[in-house]
This record gives C-alpha cells, sequence and structure tokens, in this order.
C-alpha cells in the first residue's frame, strides 16, 4: 500500500487550519492511505484542539515556540516513522491550493523526480507588495546559482518529498528550512522538479519575520552558511586570494616608489600589504581545514541516512511482528 502524510506546520493556526484541512484531497490516483500531520508549534490558541476536532490523524505539539524548521524537521521524522512514501509539506494559513497535492505528487509517482517545489509564480502574485515579490526573485536567482537547480520559487513551502529524499534531508538552521533543503538537495545531486500551482486569497500576513531587512539578513545569512557547508575551499579559497592579491599589489607598488627613492613615504603601503598578505594565506589554510570538515559532513550525512533507513525497518519489523503475533492471538481458544 502506498501511503501519503501530508504535514503541516502550525503556529497559532486555529483560525485558518479547519479551511486548510477541508481544502485537502481525500483521494489521489495511485496512492491508498493519506493522512494528515499536524505539528503543533508550541501554539496558545488551541490550534491542537482544532485540529483533533476536525479529526486530523496525528498531531506532534511542542511545548514552546521551536521556529518553523525545527517544526518542519519534526514533521519529516515523524512522517517517515508513520511508513510515509511520499510526504507533502504545506502552510496552515489555507495559502496554497489543496487540490493541488496530486500535481505535486504526479513526477514522484512517475519516478521522474525525488523532490517537486511548487511554484507560484511570483511575479503575478498581486497580494505581495512589489518589494517583496523582487526581493523573492532576486533571492530565488542566487539560490539558483548556488545550488545548480533550476527552481523558480525557493521560498515556497508546498511541496513533496519520496522517502528515500527525506531520508537524507538534514536540517541546522533555525530560521526556515526552504532555502536549506534546496541547496542541500542540489548539492546531493538529487532530481528536483518544480510544478505550477494555484494559489488562494491571503487570510493573514507572514509570521516568519518581522521586517523585510529581517528576511534578507537572515535569508542572506542561511544561505552562505550552507554553501559555506558544502562548498568551503571555493568560498576561502576566493577571499583569501582577493586579500593575498591586494596585498601583493600594494606591495608591487611600493616596490615601485622604493627603486625609485620614494620609498621611505610608503611604509604604511608596506605594512598594510604584509597584513593583506598574511591575512589571504590565513583564509586559504582555512579553506583547506574547512574543506577536510566538509567532506568529514558528507560522510556524517551518509551514515545518518543509513541509521534512519535501519531505524525504520526496524520499526516496521517489529510492528510487522506485533501484528502477527496478534493475529495468531485471536485466533487461539
Amino acid at each position: 500500500m502506498t501511503k501519503l502524510v501530508i504535514q503541516i506546520p502550525c503556529l497559532n493556526e486555529a483560525a485558518t487550519l479547519p479551511a486548510t484541512l477541508r481544502d485537502l484531497p481525500k483521494e489521489i490516483p495511485g496512492i491508498d492511505v493519506i493522512e494528515v500531520l499536524i505539528i503543533d508549534d508550541g501554539s496558545n490558541d488551541g490550534t491542537s484542539d482544532v485540529a483533533k476536532a476536525h479529526g486530523v490523524h496525528h498531531i506532534v505539539r511542542f511545548r514552546a515556540n521551536k521556529g518553523l524548521a525545527a517544526a518542519f524537521a519534526a514533521g519529516i521524522d515523524t512522517s517517515l516513522k508513520l511508513g510515509a512514501d511520499y510526504i507533502v509539506n504545506t502552510d496552515a494559513d489555507n495559502q496554497y491550493s489543496g487540490q493541488d497535492v496530486s500535481t505535486l505528487l504526479l513526477p514522484l509517482i512517475r519516478s521522474e523526480a525525488d523532490v517537486v517545489i511548487g511554484d507560484r509564480n511570483v511575479r503575478t502574485l498581486q497580494h505581495m507588495p512589489r518589494l517583496k515579490r523582487w526581493l523573492q526573485l532576486v533571492g530565488s536567482w542566487v539560490v539558483r546559482q548556488v545550488s545548480n537547480t533550476r527552481v523558480p520559487d525557493t521560498t515556497s513551502g508546498f511541496r513533496a518529498y519520496t522517502r528515500e529524499a527525506a531520508l537524507r534531508l538534514t536540517i541546522v538552521s533555525d530560521f526556515s528550512y526552504t532555502l536549506e533543503s534546496i541547496i542541500q538537495a542540489g548539492k546531493q545531486r538529487m532530481a528536483i522538479a518544480h510544478v505550477p500551482v494555484a494559489t488562494n486569497k491571503i487570510t493573514r500576513q507572514s509570521r516568519l519575520f518581522g521586517s523585510v531587512f529581517s528576511y534578507i539578513r537572515q535569508s542572506a545569512a542561511t544561505v552562505v552558511r550552507i554553501y559555506a557547508m558544502y562548498e568551503p575551499l571555493k568560498i576561502f579559497t576566493t577571499t583569501g586570494l582577493i586579500s593575498f592579491s591586494v596585498g601583493l599589489l600594494i606591495s608591487l607598488r611600493f616596490l615601485y616608489y622604493y627603486f625609485n627613492g620614494e620609498g621611505q613615504g610608503h611604509l604604511q603601503s608596506l605594512i598594510l600589504s604584509a597584513v593583506l598578505m598574511i591575512v589571504g594565506f590565513q583564509v586559504l589554510l582555512i579553506g583547506l581545514m574547512a574543506d577536510v570538515i566538509s567532506a568529514s559532513r558528507k560522510l556524517t550525512e551518509e551514515v545518518l541516512y543509513r541509521m534512519r533507513s535501519l531505524e525504520l525497518r526496524s520499526t516496521f519489523a517489529d510492528a510487522g511482528s506485533t501484528e502477527a503475533t496478534d493475529k495468531t492471538n485471536d485466533g487461539d481458544p
């Protein structure tokens, strides 16, 4: 039996959650079982109670708010333990059309992709402020360059994963999972597809960030951090060579003046040159060390993947043994 788990991270979504749940499909071709998982990220408005009242199958509740990235990661982990073959993540504010869940899943069911991202076509979103639209487009372009992917809407939270792709996800960011997971999937050379999806009327403003400046700062920090994890040598080599080259040019300028009898008045340039060249050389050495650490990270991710796979097999095997025992006991006189 093919199982789909639709996970929905929530923070004080008691008002919007019912509409989101009603919009989700009850049947999808190629899927035998559909279950809904709510990750309540420390809500204080009774979100979990609303979820229960609307027949949600599974609820994970944090006692305190941990952030969207932690809620997403907890949902992925729980979905895997529930035996999901496919996992769809959507938002609780009913931003995305639930009928497009089947559209997201189609490339996965056809074995054409490991990850599918819903493309909202940000350029046409009239409810999104122009500045935010522009930032979304620029940010998506940057992520595409960094991750070597072609995803047009990298901040979309409407996405689907195969079990194999979900097992390989390792979220370390405290801000958001959207950018990090795409960069990670791209660096792991997963097959990433994107499909056009519809959006509903806006029900509330985003709670992920307090201001545009805060969003830019945290998103940029996330991109740089994750890229540095996978391509540290490129970052540190570029930075080190720039520093060393500037220092070298300044030293050549000093030598020019020195051989023309004017070196005494340019001692500051010689000191600056030495500092820049030393710093550049040190950054190059740091890059070599970071590259070794990056290789260790890749090995760690592979170990985590294998551990998770073994854990799931063990869980399913235990469940199968328990079911067989129960059936045997039912047949005893």
